[in-house]
């Protein structure tokens, strides 16, 4: 049992939350401790690595990435590929696979994969390597969702006929995100008519806002109920995440986190290119960003700092992508949810992290 602010679906309560995997009660208490916070575990959809590991590397790179995140507070996560060759792509999903189904103590759990690449547009690649780029086929898609289960694609759907796929990528639940897409507003109106559901790391990666050509982030500004964005305060400047959480009402964060993420400076593994974490970004050596070294508990600092309240900060690392992927027993405080919890000191701080129940080490390095 945990006393203390506890943040529920229906607002805030000064009292104690009872659970063992899962929450049985919540019970309001005025004389309760209310020096610590309580939040819903965190839910990043966009996890490339940490603690020196790559998600491309495959073996129990998994294992070693969903523990280093556990201990930030994220609770839930998609291990996120690379474009890379077909061979390294499936060694990915294979390493993955074991995660998936069993989560190893200590560590997040593995909801699935988020596929980013190798669908992209050769023109808005970012840190994605372009000798890897692939036009897609379901065939593709169903060998690779064998392997592992894909619950978000990141997809540039003005290529080749990638518009037409979507319908058939919902079919196999697989939530379709425009990202990495040198397409047009109409474009991306026309990918969320046919079922595209949100933006891989907004702004990044795609067409920009002109007020003559609106491009991709206009269509997602204008019409898009959920889009990722990367709050590290790096890839995207604080006015321009002010504009999108103003336009988008399910807007949520994500980290989008390397192999540097926990570690020193110096150089990395991202897929099969190298990059080099310095004074808190990872850049390659062309000084393009490529990736972060955020965590989701600095996430949620972030926000704070943009002014969101405290619930409204929670509920975008949390709630709305656990929604995003239909995962409702996850996200939330409630009974009957699973007990994915982070406790906050008065800093915003975790001071304890429980996965299914599981009380987290937040002493190991």
């Amino acid at each position: 049992m945990l006393s203390g602010r506890i943040l529920t679906p229906n607002g805030w309560i000064t009292g104690s939350i009872d659970f063992d995997q899962r929450i049985h009660h919540i019970t309001e208490d005025s004389n309760a401790d209310g020096a610590l916070t309580i939040l819903p575990g965190f839910v990043d959809l966009h996890v490339h690595g940490a603690a020196g590991v790559d998600i491309m590397q495959g073996g129990d790179a998994g294992a070693t990435v969903a523990r280093a995140h556990a201990r930030h507070g994220t609770t839930a996560m998609l291990g996120t590929t690379m474009t890379a060759t077909d061979n390294s792509i499936r060694r990915a999903l294979r390493g993955l696979a074991p995660v998936i189904a069993e989560r190893p103590a200590g560590a997040a759990r593995m909801l699935g994969v988020h596929l980013e690449g190798p669908f992209l547009s050769i023109h808005r690649l970012g840190a994605q390597p372009a000798d890897a780029v692939a036009v897609g086929s379901m065939d593709l898609v169903r060998d690779y969702h064998a392997l592992a289960p894909i619950r978000a694609m990141t997809l540039a759907t003005e290529v080749a006929d990638h518009l037409a796929l979507i319908p058939q990528l919902n079919e196999l639940g697989i939530r379709v995100q425009i990202g990495h897409s040198n397409g047009t507003y109409e474009d991306g109106v026309a990918a969320l008519k046919a079922g595209a559901a949100g933006f891989t790391h907004l702004y990044n990666g795609m067409t920009a806002l002109n007020h003559y050509k609106p491009g991709i982030v206009g269509a997602a500004l204008a019409h898009a109920e959920y889009a990722e964005i990367i709050p590290d305060l790096e890839h995207v400047a604080p006015g321009a995440i002010r504009a999108a959480l103003r336009a988008i009402p399910r807007l949520y964060g994500v980290t989008d986190a390397t192999a540097a993420t926990g570690m020193p400076d110096g150089e990395y593994a991202l897929g099969s290119q190298r990059v080099y974490k310095c004074l808190g970004c990872v850049r390659l050596a062309t000084g393009s960003l490529a990736g972060s070294v955020l965590t989701m508990d600095q996430a949620l600092r972030n926000f704070v700092s943009l002014g969101l309240e405290l619930a409204d900060a929670s509920n975008r690392l949390s709630l709305y992508p656990a929604d995003y992927l239909g995962e409702t027993e996850r996200g939330r405080l409630a009974p009957g949810a699973w007990a994915d919890i982070v406790v906050l000191n008065a800093e915003l701080q975790p001071v304890a992290v429980f996965i299914e129940g599981e009380a987290v080490d937040l002493s190991i390095n």
